[in-house]
């Protein structure tokens, strides 16, 4: 750890100009269970950033999954959100130079407050004060969903095929339950499922991908920043409301379907008065049962990183042994939506 500060601080001297940069906290941060994030305070001394300074370092983990961004590519996105005004922290440095820490990493700002799911779900919040945080977070993403493509800088970002992003994802998720070679048949079943009810596409916007209660950092009442950019893609605008609305990210607040906060009627009503589009609450529930079935992948994925030895993680471990939970909600959720038909 040691190593990482000295390493991390040289290359803040670097960027700034400064004359020297003494070392005053360093940690490694929880959460970031795919990427490295450490916490990291200097007194700078000199350059374009003297005095004390709070900083964010994320780095490659060991092993990574199927899906995530480089931290290049990571950066780059971060950089077009920020632009687009989206509360996220400022994105400040990129260093490819494996020589630096042995890892490509980048720096941004701190940001202050908590992103513990369970502490924002089970707070002692008033309904009203729930309505604005889910409401807020509906207009966090209509301002990234003005991101469209072409953006020279996200040329990195394939666009969905043939421009149907749901169908795309069912392509994805296939593919990928065919490389982790094991039988998963409520899977296979929600993904014909999702083929055989796929809705009408939305326009192609830059999302998320995993905006989610935990993902975004509250002080007190007030969102400071929207975190973990690395599943960002090309996409449908539905798939970032329906993934905010899984049950997998209400912690057990299941009666508040917007991310265990709030409504989910207000959520939306946000996003849509901060210039998103209108979004038929069916093609929601719709991306509701991929996010699902996404998720129960990804977690596939986590628990063979443990397994094939790349990242021995208790952690990653238990992630695995969610799966039947995920598709238990698969079940239950289709027949729901099937009911309702």
């Amino acid at each position: 750890m040691s190593e990482f500060a000295e390493a991390f601080s040289w290359f803040v001297v670097q960027q700034t100009g400064a004359r020297s940069a003494k070392v005053i906290t360093f940690e490694k941060l929880s959460g970031g269970a795919i990427q490295d994030n450490f916490g990291l305070t200097l007194e700078i001394e000199g350059g374009e950033r003297a005095g004390t300074q709070h900083f964010v370092v994320r780095q490659d983990a060991p092993s990574g999954v199927a899906e995530s961004l480089s931290r290049p590519e990571e950066f780059r996105v971060l950089q077009a959100a920020f632009e687009a005004g989206v509360t996220v922290p400022e994105p400040l440095w990129l260093c490819e130079n494996l020589e630096v820490s042995g890892q490509m990493f980048y720096v941004m700002t701190w940001a202050e407050g908590s992103a513990s799911p369970r502490k924002l779900v089970k707070s002692d919040l008033t309904e009203e004060q729930r309505r604005t945080i889910v409401r807020r977070l509906g207009a966090e993403l209509a301002r990234l969903h003005n991101v469209r493509p072409p953006v020279q800088s996200l040329d990195f970002l394939a666009l969905p095929d043939p421009e149907n992003a749901a169908l795309s994802r069912v392509a994805i998720y296939r593919r990928h339950l065919r490389e982790i070679g094991e039988p998963h048949p409520v899977l296979e079943w929600a993904l014909n499922w999702l083929e055989d009810n796929s809705p009408e596409p939305g326009p192609t916007v830059l999302c998320h991908c995993d905006f989610r209660t935990g993902n975004y950092m509250m002080a007190g009442e007030t969102l400071t920043a929207v975190l973990d950019w690395e599943f960002a893609a090309w996409s449908d605008p539905a798939e970032d409301l329906g993934w905010f609305c899984s049950r997998s990210w209400r912690f057990g607040a299941n009666e508040r379907e917007a991310g265990g906060v709030g409504e989910k009627q207000d959520f939306l009503d946000g996003y849509r008065e901060a210039g998103g589009i209108e979004i038929d609450p069916t093609a929601v529930s719709y991306w509701e049962v991929m996010a699902l079935v996404r998720w129960a992948t990804i977690a596939l994925q986590q628990a063979r990183r443990h397994m094939s030895g790349e990242q021995r993680s208790l952690e990653l471990a238990l992630t695995g042994r969610m799966v039947a939970q995920m598709e238990f909600d698969l079940l239950t959720q289709i027949q729901d939506l099937e009911d309702g038909q």
